[in-house]
């Protein structure tokens, strides 16, 4: 089994960027499309955090 950073549906990469830019400015951290290189740690577990925070509260909102 290789490891691989892209998504197993094609179509769903812009989803997941989209979904990323969100969680980014929800944070308050500039996202720009493509290498993001400058972000500090901190910034960058802050969008992935946030992005895991939403995508519990919307599988959480699917069980009700």
């Amino acid at each position: 089994m290789s490891k691989s950073n892209k998504p197993s549906i094609p179509e769903a990469r812009e989803a997941l960027n989209k979904f990323k830019m969100e969680a980014a400015n929800e944070v308050g951290v500039n996202l720009k499309q493509g290498y993001n290189g400058h972000l500090t740690a901190k910034e960058a577990g802050s969008v992935g955090g946030q992005m895991v925070k939403k995508m519990i509260q919307q599988y959480e909102e699917s069980m009700k």
